[in-house]
């Protein structure tokens, strides 16, 4: 109990809370949408965002989540295109959004470079109170869409045909869900770092989707993985003097390994 006597100990566990209640949500259609390299490339893309608001002197907030979104709207329109080879668009997508902020941090000078790495590989106990404000609004958003749109989303994730066939806006409703899944990474990019903040969303819903046999159930799952994964590295991190979301990153792929030799066992029983 002695690490809620630190005020950023405080934010940071409420920011876990925050982005348990919504990160595992998508990452589970994500992966059932096939697009977990799509959390990938959004996160490395908002690092040009990043580089954009510290060159112009305004929030990087902003200017990623500007970038992000139009980024989340470019890789609906490549998976339409290249249906296919969804992976080559999402690779070259990648790499340009890198390739743009180490252009744009090297004309922005030092100081700008040091930024960058921190939203590089994030910083949970640094977070302010308006980030947790922030994650708070977009997990509650989230939510609420969940229960809103579940349904249509079920059958717009494991059949786009019968959705179009079911009068369901199938575009608009796969560029709305790009668009939300962007503006959470760009929110999550300071806390979870861009290099890691894929695993948060989709280590807990792998393993989720592996224990689960009902959708709802995985979503459950999903959660309450998240939670304790975030919590457990969080912990692990302050006590072992580690960087929290690799410590994080750490817990979920032992989680999953756990995971893998309980089926195993599972299936050598049977």
């Amino acid at each position: 109990m002695e690490i809620l006597q630190y005020d950023f100990m405080v934010r940071a566990l409420l920011a876990i809370v925050a982005m348990s209640l919504f990160a595992p949500l998508l990452g589970v259609f994500l992966i059932l949408r096939r697009q977990s390299l799509m959390s990938d490339t959004l996160s490395h893309v908002s690092l040009a965002g990043v580089a954009f608001g510290l060159l112009l002197g305004i929030s990087p907030t902003i200017t990623t989540l500007i970038v992000v979104v139009l980024a989340a709207i470019l890789l609906e329109y490549l998976r339409t295109v290249y249906s296919d080879f969804l992976e080559v668009a999402t690779a070259i997508l990648m790499s340009l959004g890198l390739s743009v902020a180490l252009i744009v941090t090297s004309k922005s000078g030092g100081a700008n470079s040091v930024n960058i790495d921190q939203y590089l590989f994030g910083s949970i106990v640094t977070i302010s109170n308006t980030q947790v404000i922030l994650l708070f609004v977009m997990a509650a958003v989230i939510l609420v869409l969940f229960l809103l749109f579940i349904r249509p989303m079920y059958v717009l994730t494991f059949d786009e045909d019968v959705a179009f066939v079911d009068g369901l806006p199938v575009r608009l409703m796969s560029v709305a869900f790009n668009v939300v899944t962007g503006i959470a990474i760009a929110l999550m990019i300071p806390v979870a770092g861009a290099l890691l903040v894929s695993a948060i969303m989709v280590m807990p819903a792998s393993i989720a989707l592996r224990l689960a046999r009902s959708f709802k159930t995985v979503m459950l799952i999903s959660v309450v993985l998240g939670f304790i994964g975030m919590v457990s590295g969080l912990l692990i991190s302050y006590y072992a003097s580690t960087p929290a979301s690799a410590s994080i990153t750490i817990v979920f792929v032992f989680m999953f390994i756990l995971m893998f030799v309980y089926k195993r066992l599972t299936i050598k029983n049977k």
